[in-house]
């Protein structure tokens, strides 16, 4: 288990056996599931309203399926709704849809005439920022870095922002790829691009600016909001580093230099485990760190590096004291870490795929591959178990799942589809 607090977890009462509730869509309700956006609540892939079967079942029953455009945005739950931001032509879109049919409740398109540089057009054109939803708004970053605010309810566009009148370009080489995180009356997102760029936090019912951090180009990871030592903080890892921001000020406060540079790429989130920073990039192995203060000065001690797994586009998530990930190396394999020593204590086979999403569950993994094929593993140290495997799209599927608390959300290359669990 995660946490002491994971293993109160709601029960699934309704069962796996869906029946004739699943007629009226109410093994959905809004209690069932809040997925707020880019791996969860509290961005770290754990998901809290599911409980493992006794026996996973041996297929999946396709409830719905929408055609919904392009791009790698995680979809998001909230109220018996489901909202994806997508692609169609020249056009992104924001769609809401009822989570129990399928069909339609509003759409909004926003033209955004983006074309992918080379060696990322076999990407898309995105978007490849997943949207965040709270206190009834919905937050979106275009592939050319402009943020957006719209009214969940309704759809109106509230306000927009866009920051290229401070930076020529306002996205990274292949488009903005950063997901935007909410805390309290704040969003918060690094915009501009490889070569200059700012943290920002805007005012969520206004889009004002709060305060504006450093002057580092935006890369393609994600930040978080975490409390370290008493502080709340953004930490965030930029083209040059990865920094630990004071929510409320904007304050820098410590940081830990890891640039992008030549191919090497700031892609994965890093993650945050019992007060240490585990933070890993293509080509460059993974870190153990953990921010330290003294006297009132920050400093960051590097506790362990390892270099035989790295993480290239995947989002590693923990499970227990397990770090659960897949390295880019011989052609990708998944792994588990443990995240006390940085030891690698297993790895799979190579040439897994290019691309995996991660969730995490008691005691499981849940691992969407980018060929369509979602494996459920065990979360252990001892060995690659895989206990069910289901074919969930015959397109690519780089999008993040979402897992309902009996049945699961999955974007592939043009549309979402609703599964549920037989």
């Amino acid at each position: 288990m995660k946490t002491t607090h994971h293993t109160t977890l709601f029960l699934v009462t309704l069962g796996w056996a869906l029946g004739s509730s699943m007629l009226n869509g109410s093994f959905l309700a809004a209690s069932d599931a809040n997925w707020p956006g880019f791996l969860g609540p509290q961005r770290d892939g754990w998901v809290n309203h599911f409980q493992p079967p006794a026996e996973w079942p041996k297929s999946l029953n396709k409830v719905w399926q929408v055609d919904v455009g392009t791009g790698y945005g995680s979809p998001l739950v909230a109220d018996d709704r489901v909202y994806q931001h997508a692609r169609q032509g020249n056009d992104e879109v924001l769609r809401c849809l009822d989570l129990a049919t399928g069909k339609e409740i509003w759409k909004q398109t926003h033209v955004v005439p983006f074309k992918a540089s080379s060696g990322g057009e076999r990407h898309g054109n995105g978007p490849k920022s997943s949207p965040v939803i709270a206190d009834g708004r919905v937050f979106t970053i275009s592939s050319l870095g402009e943020v957006s605010a719209w009214d969940a309810e309704s759809g109106d566009l509230l306000w927009r922002r866009d920051y290229r009148k401070r930076f020529p370009q306002n996205h990274p080489n292949w488009g903005a790829s950063t997901s935007p995180i909410v805390d309290g009356d704040r969003v918060v997102a690094h915009v501009g691009n490889d070569d200059e760029g700012a943290l920002i936090a805007l005012d969520v019912k206004t889009g004002d600016e709060i305060w504006s951090q450093g002057n580092d180009g935006a890369s393609y990871s994600s930040p978080l909001v975490v409390e370290i030592h008493g502080v709340r903080q953004i930490v965030d890892w930029n083209h040059r580093a990865l920094v630990g921001v004071a929510i409320e000020s904007g304050v820098a406060l410590w940081e830990f230099p890891l640039p992008q540079y030549t191919s090497n790429q700031n892609m994965p989130t890093p993650s945050f485990h019992n007060g240490r920073i585990l933070l890993g990039g293509e080509n460059r192995g993974i870190y153990g760190l953990e921010p330290e203060i003294n006297d009132g000065k920050w400093s960051v001690k590097e506790h362990w590096f390892q270099k035989d797994v790295a993480l290239d586009m995947s989002t590693a998530v923990i499970n227990g004291n397990l770090l659960f990930g897949f390295s880019h190396y011989k052609k990708g394999q998944l792994f588990c870490l443990d995240t006390a020593t940085g030891e690698v204590l297993w790895q799979g086979a190579g040439r897994t795929g290019e691309n995996v999403a991660f969730l995490s569950i008691p005691d499981h993994v849940v691992a969407l591959l980018n060929n369509g094929q979602l494996r459920v593993i065990k979360a252990t140290e001892r060995d690659l178990e895989e206990v069910a495997s289901y074919q969930v799209a015959d397109s690519p599927t780089w999008a993040p799942p979402v897992l309902l608390k009996n049945g699961l959300l999955i974007k592939d290359q043009e549309s979402l589809a609703l599964w549920s669990f037989e």
